[in-house]
């Protein structure tokens, strides 16, 4: 393998690694804002769910997508090295200001940033470089994630609400706690199986591009394995900015809110997984919350917080894009 390679390959573990932690927040922060488990044992219960994908999902549909966004004749090593430039800036600048956006769109962004850019300097429109198929499929999961997953979490919550109205409080509320150790398991689990597949594909795209790997050939082993443990351990790392906007920000969440929220979030992830469509854990577990609190009233959700969230969601592709376009023309200029 050429230097290059080896380069886009490390860097593409590292934006995983950056994944684990700055999305860390998605599936701790109600666990840790509701004190069902401290912070430590929440993202070690996290990572340990990240990691049990990798032997329970064997069909990568959203890894053949995000291969298939940028169209093979624009890739080259050089354009997925400024992709993922691009896209661990933009993780690690909203990670510091605590902003819940999307690891995944960014990595997307980034990498048909860079296609786009390389197709201008081939002489072409730029947008021949892109794959609308797989790109208008991913636009419109921004919005449609979100909303699915807060219908779901205002269905849960509704229907748990009405079967436990009898119940008594404080025995309920030893039984949601446990039952939240499931519920942000699952969603852990379905993190792991959705934004590990994002790396893989541009790993097995690298692999193409150098010419180590044909069309045909199967991914290697060790590429899904390399992906879910470095998401993992990015996941034990933590990323506490972020799950103070995510556990406490949107709503107050009480244990039972908790189970729904994590519960309908990980349904739509495992929905829009047998799909293969590159959804972000972010936006979708955002919804369900909001569809919580939904559930008990408008003015439960604080939409100062939510509208500046959606903002984020919206100009994280083309902010990443045009950092990738930047990054490859100072790239192609050595």
């Amino acid at each position: 393998m050429t230097a290059l390679l080896v380069i886009v390959i490390a860097l593409a573990i590292i934006f995983d690694f950056i994944n684990g932690f700055h999305d860390a927040a998605n599936s701790i922060a109600t666990v840790v804002s509701t004190k069902v488990l401290s912070p430590f044992m929440a993202v070690l219960w996290a990572a340990a769910f990240n990691f049990l994908a990798y032997f329970v999902i064997k069909d990568h549909k959203v890894a053949n997508t995000i291969a298939k966004t940028v169209f093979e004749h624009y890739i080259t090593l050089q354009v997925i090295l400024a992709g993922l430039i691009a896209a661990i800036t933009w993780n690690l600048i909203t990670w510091w200001f605590g902003i819940p956006s999307s690891s995944s769109h960014t990595l997307i962004g980034g990498f048909a940033g860079a296609g786009m850019t390389n197709a201008v300097f081939m002489g072409a429109n730029a947008f021949q470089a892109i794959n609308s198929g797989p790109i208008i499929k991913i636009v419109i999961f921004i919005f449609l994630a979100p909303i699915i997953g807060s219908i779901i979490g205002y269905l849960i919550n509704v229907a748990i609400l009405h079967i436990c109205k009898n119940a008594r409080p404080s025995r309920a509320e030893i039984w949601f706690k446990r039952l939240q150790l499931v519920s942000s398991g699952a969603l852990s689990f379905a993190h792991g199986g959705n934004d590990a597949q994002k790396v893989m594909g541009i790993i097995y795209v690298s692999l193409i591009s150098a010419g180590v790997l044909h069309h045909a050939d199967s991914m290697p082993g060790w590429i899904p394995l390399t992906c879910y443990a470095a998401i993992a351990l990015g996941t034990m790392s933590g990323g506490w900015k972020i799950v103070k906007t995510m556990g406490t920000k949107i709503t107050k969440i009480t244990p039972l809110e908790g189970v729904s929220a994590e519960t309908a979030g990980a349904l739509t992830l495992y929905i829009t997984e047998a799909f293969g469509i590159p959804v972000s854990t972010t936006h979708t577990l955002t919804g369900s919350i909001i569809g919580v609190g939904l559930s008990k009233r408008i003015s439960a959700v604080r939409w100062g917080v939510t509208i500046n969230l959606i903002w984020a969601w919206v100009i994280t592709i083309p902010v990443s894009a045009v950092i990738a376009g930047a990054v490859f023309a100072i790239i192609r200029s050595f």
